[in-house]
């Protein structure tokens, strides 16, 4: 089982029992260090004070379970904003949203598709922009983020 999974398991009771949601679990190595990071969401949003609570809920259980052999940095974050829609369950409750579709390779000479987020189904993103309807097959898309609109 990857670690993220096996993180995920053990963090998600913990971080509903202090009020929030997993939206996701991250390890990385950026720079060199290895970073294992959860991302919490929560009705009204998450403030320093929720990401310091699940952190110290979860910590002593990652000390206690042990499922990353390396050392590696900790951290609790807020999903944010502009976050990348990962799971079915985050396109259906994002359905009608802003979002932003990037793709591996150019389609029509562009790798980037802003507009509204209209359909998911196995994989394949339909969005809406200029009033044109574009969907994009699972194999195409890099990502497919919330973006927020001024």
């Amino acid at each position: 089982m990857k670690i993220t999974d096996q993180v995920w398991q053990f963090a998600e009771p913990l971080v509903r029992e202090n009020g929030c949601t997993l939206w996701d679990v991250e390890y990385v190595r950026e720079g060199g260090e290895w970073y294992l990071r959860l991302y919490i969401d929560k009705e009204g949003g998450v403030d320093i004070d929720d990401c310091e609570k699940v952190s110290r809920a979860v910590d002593p259980v990652l000390d206690e379970k042990d499922p990353i052999p390396e050392s590696y940095r900790f951290e609790v974050c807020s999903a944010g904003l502009e976050r990348v829609l990962k799971r079915p369950s985050d396109f259906e409750r994002f359905l009608g949203a802003a979002v932003l579709v990037k793709l591996y390779q150019p389609k029509n000479g562009r790798k980037e598709f802003p507009g509204r987020l209209t359909g998911y189904e196995d994989g394949a993103v339909t969005v809406e922009m200029n009033g044109k309807s574009f969907t994009f097959e699972k194999n195409e898309v890099a990502l497919v983020r919330l973006r927020v609109e001024f």
